[in-house]
């Protein structure tokens, strides 16, 4: 059987048509985005999956990875505010949030991110002195972050964070550094031994005087209390002597007796425990007290006896002078 030229079109559509098919069929993958180009101008952006285009017309323009990037920052010199030279490096993240600006808007997004990057970092930590930057790295970061994110916001990508790794001070200047942080501690040891000297002689200080304080208020209530006990015993003296006074008013022999040898005994025991004697010798006997107090109450019968006639008499007399009285009992002593 001849060969037809029909025969030899079919197999030839078949084979044109399966091209045609793989031409506009393109599969993205995820976290990708793929832009489409139509005789070199933009028109679509596929997303991650199945796509159709239209073969031979349109064409994949740029495949950009939508997922958050890390971009190192090489080390770079930094000269300080205070002209300290140093050496700096650090990272930077980011992530394409629209892919047609990402794509047609700069040339070699991952270069620009990057001179951006360094750019600022010489920029933000020249404005500084060493010491801000040392101890301000946080403060840094926020801000390198912040100028970047909104120079690149043109770009369609989203800086999501900048940090500085490493600063690195000349060996010279790193040797300084650790004297002055020496001295400055042994500074900070100074003040603060002093401050400790001197809360503590604060605290003597007040502990002295709420000693003084309190030993002058014990003092004084020790006083107050004398002076009461003193006060209570002339109030007792003053009512036994008056309740004496009453009974002798009265010619009670027995109160005269009480009084007498109470003043005796007590004047007794102070000659007894006088500092200045040292030595007593007493003919003393309690027979004699006796006696003695004896012979004061037949005196004090007789003075009162005689009292009672003159005023029976209505005559005025002086009872006691001139008599002589005799004594029972023995006589006194005499201290030596």
């Amino acid at each position: 059987m001849p060969f037809s030229g029909f025969d030899f079109t079919i197999p030839v559509l078949v084979v044109l048509v399966l091209v045609v098919l793989f031409a506009g069929v393109k599969t993205v993958p995820q976290g990708y985005n793929y832009t489409i180009e139509r005789f070199g101008k933009y028109t679509r952006t596929l997303a991650p999956g199945l796509n159709l285009i239209v073969p031979f017309f349109d064409r994949i323009g740029a495949k950009l990875n939508m997922m958050e990037q890390v971009l190192d920052v090489p080390t770079q010199e930094v000269i300080t505010k205070d002209n300290a030279n140093i050496a700096v490096d650090g990272i930077a993240f980011y992530q394409i949030l629209n892919a047609p600006q990402a794509a047609y808007q700069v040339s070699g997004l991952q270069n620009a991110i990057l001179n951006l990057t360094m750019t600022n970092i010489r920029t933000v930590m020249g404005s500084m002195d060493l010491d801000e930057l040392l101890s301000n790295r946080d403060a840094i970061n926020d801000r390198l972050l912040r100028v970047v994110d909104e120079a690149a916001h043109s770009w369609g990508i989203k800086m999501t964070r900048v940090e500085i790794k490493d600063i690195n001070p000349p060996k010279d200047l790193i040797d300084s550094m650790a004297r002055q942080m020496k001295a400055e501690r042994d500074k900070r040891a100074l003040v603060l031994e002093a401050e400790g000297n001197r809360a503590a002689q604060i605290l003597r200080a007040e502990g002295l005087k709420q000693a003084q304080i309190l030993e002058a208020e014990g003092k004084r209530e020790a006083a107050y209390r004398e002076a009461e006990g003193r006060e209570r015993l002339a109030q007792a003296e003053a009512k036994a002597t008056e309740l004496v006074s009453a009974a002798i008013n009265t010619g009670s022999v027995q109160a005269i007796n009480y009084f007498v040898a109470q003043k005796y005994t007590e004047a007794f025991a102070k000659f007894a425990t006088s500092n200045n004697q040292k030595l007593i010798l007493m003919p003393m006997e309690a027979s004699s007290l006796v006696g003695t107090l004896g012979g004061i109450g037949a005196i004090a019968r007789e003075v009162f006896g005689d009292a009672a006639q003159s005023e029976r008499a209505t005559t005025p007399a002086q009872p006691g002078r001139g008599r002589t009285v005799p004594g029972t009992g023995g006589g006194t002593g005499s201290a030596a």
